[in-house]
């Protein structure tokens, strides 16, 4: 079978990259916000190197023939059915990885299609329901004050696209390098990504205790970096009371957010110890 350079689904077309042996257990992996699918070159070699096959999609809002108009159109549920639909192509169940948005992404597959998960290993951000409980326990209601600012209609989009503006002094804090705020530049507003990405935080409104995610229960992994500056602890540990299955918590110490960037190796570990508790026995 060729490699999978695009699927559909509700009518959209998203881009793929499709990568390592052919015949290799599939891993999903699910980009965050401000980034694509080639967030994870630096993940995927060391995941190739062990056997494993990658599918990494460029996700809703990101793809050019995937950026539906009205904010409804990217809730979890719709994040979580174009995550289903792809492993209906790749043809099998899947082990599933996300950072950043794409582990709430993620979380929402794993919840709603377990026969379609083998595993869950989940990055920088929690099961949604830990991190809405984690915002009157903890600190994490103000880590996350930028969601707030995205809710405002254009204001963001011409923020973060200006070069001589704060956007990129604020990625910068949050640990993004030279190369890394350049590929946003490139990938995301040149790209025209920028409106679609902001609306994965502006269908939060639209989001109630009936339509959060509900328990996972396939084998998980959360891995959270101690100098995140957006997420605290407490949404990333209180994960545990999510998953009706094997759980661990990786910290990775002294890294930022951007922990694939950024600390490729130990991630790469915790995914394939995730995946080899799961996979089949041969």
């Amino acid at each position: 079978m060729p490699p999978i350079t695009t699927f559909s689904n509700d009518g959209l077309t998203f881009d793929v990259v499709d990568s390592g042996p052919a015949d290799g257990e599939p891993i999903v992996l699910l980009h965050g916000f401000p980034q694509r699918a080639s967030s994870w070159d630096r993940v995927a070699p060391l995941l190739h190197e062990q056997g494993y096959r990658t599918v990494a999609p460029d996700q809703r809002g990101y793809s050019p023939g995937a950026r539906p108009k009205g904010r409804k159109a990217y809730s979890l549920t719709h994040l979580a059915g174009d995550a289903s639909a792809l492993i209906d192509v790749i043809g099998k169940p899947a082990h599933i990885v996300g950072h950043d948005w794409g582990a709430a992404a993620a979380w929402a597959t794993a919840a709603a299609y377990p026969d379609k998960v083998t595993s869950l290993t989940a990055v920088s951000v929690g099961h949604p329901m830990a991190f809405v409980g984690s915002m009157g326990t903890s600190n994490q209601l103000l880590r996350s004050w930028y969601m707030a600012f995205f809710q405002l209609p254009g204001v963001p989009e011409k923020i973060l696209a200006s070069k001589s503006g704060p956007a990129g002094k604020a990625m910068a804090s949050m640990g993004m390098t030279p190369e890394m705020i350049e590929r946003f530049r490139h990938e995301i507003v040149a790209a025209g990504a920028l409106r679609g990405g902001l609306g994965w935080y502006r269908a939060l409104p639209f989001s109630t205790p009936k339509t959060m995610v509900g328990k996972v229960s396939v084998p998980t992994t959360m891995v959270w970096s101690d100098d995140d500056a957006a997420l605290g602890i407490k949404q990333a540990a209180g994960s545990a009371k999510y998953v009706d299955a094997p759980f661990d918590l990786v910290v990775v110490e002294g890294a930022s957010h951007w922990i694939p960037d950024e600390r490729p190796d130990e991630l790469a570990a915790a995914i394939l110890a995730r995946v080899a508790s799961a996979s089949p026995t041969p």
